[in-house]
């Protein structure tokens, strides 16, 4: 089967989605970006569209990778499955889960297939650290300690304002939160603590509590010095013994799409990155915000 990409976004998302298809030998027919043409060093030959909507006119256009801030995530979805494109989002799936919800509903009456790209699922120390604890690596898991430590972002502007990014806790600790979701079930109720400052990077810790007792704690900064070396880890503690993360990103964003293109070509569902659970994480990381706003513990609904 023969795949041509529409990216939409011009920032360092999309730089890497280019990057990820091209080293998959899937060529990028568009650059999508409103205001100025993008400058994708891995897809030189792309065309620049102004609109989504220009780039699927185009037959070849088989998939679309979904690089803008949040709150386009939604309209830009919608308008690409309805299109019969099959969709790479970048995570958070949205910055409601109204909105989340309404995107997972248009893919499961879609030909095409979505999947939020949650890209640490696709880290090599943690994906092969998921495959030994359900291996029973530590048996029953009760507790998930994860630490996410960046130096503040540069040019990102939008990221500041958590209208548009839904905030630390949306845009940054949600993989930690999905991780601990997949190792530890459905969230019952969350408590965070900010630490000092109230910048968007600020330091949070995070306590999410889990149906059968487990709980994960979690600690995300992201404004440190600049050229602080981004830093995370992952730990597992369950009633037979403890495992964690090797250290190792690998080539997470090129192992994303070829994953992604494997599900588009045999018809199944992407159960490494459910759409599910990307709905899941960014519920837990909404309470999670909200705790942080009120200094109460929030609990989640059962239904």
């Amino acid at each position: 089967m023969s795949h041509g990409v529409a990216i939409v976004g011009a920032g360092r998302m999309g730089h890497a989605h280019a990057s990820a298809w091209a080293r998959n030998d899937i060529p990028v027919l568009w650059a999508v970006s409103p205001r100025r043409r993008p400058e994708l060093t891995d897809a030189p030959d792309a065309r620049w569209a102004t609109s989504l909507g220009e780039a699927l006119e185009d037959p070849a256009v088989t998939i679309v990778s979904i690089c803008t801030p949040t709150p386009s995530h939604v309209e830009l979805a919608i308008e690409a499955l309805d299109a019969g494109r099959s969709v790479l989002l970048e995570k958070p799936i949205a910055l409601t889960v109204q909105d989340a919800l309404l995107v997972a509903d248009a893919a499961s009456r879609a030909p095409g297939t979505l999947m939020v790209a949650h890209v640490v699922r696709f880290f090599p120390g943690y994906a092969s650290l998921a495959q030994r604890v359900a291996s029973g690596s530590v048996g029953r898991v009760r507790v998930v300690r994860a630490s996410r430590l960046s130096d503040a972002p540069v040019g990102y502007d939008w990221l500041a304002d958590e209208k548009r990014s839904g905030g630390l806790l949306v845009d940054f600790t949600i993989h930690d939160i999905d991780q601990a979701n997949a190792l530890l079930g459905r969230a019952v109720a969350v408590t965070t603590v900010r630490l000092g400052g109230g910048g968007f990077g600020a330091p949070v810790a995070t306590t999410i509590e889990y149906e059968g007792g487990g709980v994960a704690q979690l600690l995300s900064v992201s404004d440190l010095p600049p050229g602080q070396p981004f830093q995370s880890s992952l730990e597992v503690v369950g009633d037979a013994g403890v495992d964690a993360a090797a250290p190792d990103a690998g080539d997470a964003f090129a192992a994303q799409a070829r994953y992604f293109v494997d599900c588009i070509e045999t018809g199944v569902a992407p159960s490494r990155a459910p759409v599910a659970a990307a709905v899941e994480a960014l519920r837990v990381a909404l309470a999670a915000r909200e705790s942080a706003r009120t200094g109460r513990r929030v609990v989640l609904p059962t239904d």
